[in-house]
């Protein structure tokens, strides 16, 4: 697997200044690279929609709530502050894919829901998105993707112990 150009350099570096595991190292910038590419691949991929990650994270968590969500409880689940949903929203709406709605009971709290066009394109895009991502991993058997998960989850567990 081709490594980064940056990562390429600093592998040099370790290699020239004999730095320990040479070879954690390099497993190290390759797993970086290859989330690197999956991000730009992802990007891409949602780019002709207009979309954004965190858009499309909030389609998707809107697509399952029929009824709407808060935008505090999108945040929540989003895993980002309120001001960046805030933005996200904002340019959803533009692109009149949400509307927000007073909530029933109480006119200041909002409830966020899709429109129909939203509603459209979540199906659109998530059954792109989905067969990419099945592409990714298309070629693992059951074994393997276990055996994947279960070395992601040696080195995540590293990281807990490790200083930054």
């Amino acid at each position: 697997m081709a490594l980064e150009q940056k990562y390429q350099a600093l592998l040099q570096q370790a290699q020239q200044r004999q730095l320990p595991d040479i070879e954690g190292i390099r497993l190290c910038f390759q797993t970086l690279s290859l989330a690197a590419r999956i991000d730009r691949d992802c990007a891409t991929l949602l780019a002709p929609h207009g979309l954004s990650e965190g858009r499309f994270v909030l389609l998707f968590l809107l697509d399952a709530a029929p009824g709407g969500l808060a935008p505090a409880a999108l945040a929540e689940q989003a895993g980002v502050t309120r001001a960046t949903v805030t933005g996200l929203l904002d340019g959803l709406e533009r692109e009149a894919l949400i509307e927000r709605h007073a909530a029933p009971g109480d006119r200041r709290a909002l409830r966020i829901q899709l429109t129909r066009k939203g509603q459209q394109m979540a199906k659109t895009v998530f059954a792109q998105h989905s067969r990419w991502i099945a592409s990714l991993y298309g070629n693992l058997s059951d074994p393997e993707r276990q055996q994947l998960t279960a070395l992601l989850a040696k080195v995540a567990r590293n990281l807990q112990g490790a200083a930054p």
